[in-house]
């Protein structure tokens, strides 16, 4: 006669809606990381207060539209200015960055972390490292030096081959100190910073995705198409997202390179246009106390693009599951 065999009691299960207390030291790191962040999102609210206070000072005596005035002029009698081409040299030069340094960027990347040799590898990561850490008023130096008398010529087959789109089409003359520019000079600036953040997402695509294609019999191009591109989109795309956020926010190096002007041009070969980071740090020190409000309202509207930029990043990333790595 078969006799029943006895079981283990199941383990209770832990009430829903609580969690386990853990150890000491699990409480106290989460209480850290939660006081953390608490203390960042307090901190990003102050400064949007802070902002929004000193704009409203400036914005409810300014006798122009703030948002398509072309003007800056808050110490004239009455005061008239607006932001409508510094949001236009803003977004200009940083949309120009982009398209040049994020396909660059991605090519690099894929060279160091995929097709290089080791030995030349390392040595290419830690110079591109060391790229990044160099000063903005460094590059603006080289920028004002070297690259403002080197694109003349650039400029001039541009405007003789591609002048019929307009936006090349160089009405003006003096040096290259336009936001075409600045955009390569952005450029530049942010390519190790995209950089960097690919290819340390691209080296953490699972190996056995890659040497799966490669038993199928794919080529090294279609192994990267088919496993490593898909597996970094996510990290593609926040790499984008913090090298634009120092496209918008760079001061010295557009301050150093840009001639600065509130006359709206669409040629974008053309001497002048300006940037909120750029007109705050040219006006602040001779502009008296309501010059500086009108500045922080430029500044808070250059927050607020950030903001939105940057959740608009985050909500590709959600809602596109294909762009997680573990659905790669």
């Amino acid at each position: 006669m078969d006799t029943p065999t006895s079981k283990a009691p199941a383990p209770p299960e832990a009430p829903q809606g609580r969690r386990t207390t853990g150890k000491a030291g699990d409480r106290v790191f989460l209480g850290l990381s939660r006081g953390s962040g608490i203390v960042l999102l307090v901190i990003m609210a102050a400064i949007a207060a802070f902002l929004a206070y000193r704009a409203s000072l400036a914005i409810s005596k300014d006798q122009a539209n703030f948002l398509t005035a072309f003007a800056w002029n808050p110490q004239g009698n009455p005061p008239e200015f607006g932001i409508a081409i510094l949001a236009y040299g803003t977004v200009v030069s940083s949309i120009i960055a982009m398209a040049v340094a994020v396909p660059v960027a991605i090519g690099i990347a894929l060279f160091v972390s995929h097709y290089a040799p080791r030995k030349l590898a390392a040595p290419m990561a830690y110079v591109i490292d060391l790229l990044a850490a160099v000063p903005s008023i460094v590059y603006g130096l080289w920028g004002a030096l070297v690259l403002v008398p080197y694109l003349a010529g650039l400029n001039q087959w541009l405007d003789e081959y591609l002048g019929w789109t307009y936006i090349f089409d160089k009405t003006g003359s003096g040096p290259a100190r336009s936001l075409f520019t600045v955009g390569l000079l952005l450029a530049v600036m942010i390519l190790p910073v995209i950089t960097n953040v690919i290819r340390e997402v691209f080296l953490q695509v699972p190996r056995m995705h890659e040497e799966a294609a490669l038993a199928l019999g794919a080529t090294r191009w279609e192994v990267i198409r088919m496993s490593v591109l898909p597996f970094g989109r996510s990290g593609i795309i926040s790499a984008s997202m913090l090298g634009l956020g120092r496209a918008l926010g760079e001061t010295m190096a557009v301050a150093t390179v840009l001639s600065p002007s509130f006359v709206f041009s669409g040629h974008l070969l053309d001497p002048g246009g300006g940037t909120f980071a750029q007109n705050i740090a040219a006006k602040f020190n001779e502009a008296d106390a309501f010059g500086r409000d009108a500045l922080i309202a430029s500044g808070l509207v250059l927050f607020v693009i950030t903001l939105l930029v940057n959740g608009a990043a985050r909500l590709i990333i959600a809602r596109r599951k294909e762009y997680s790595g573990a659905a790669a």
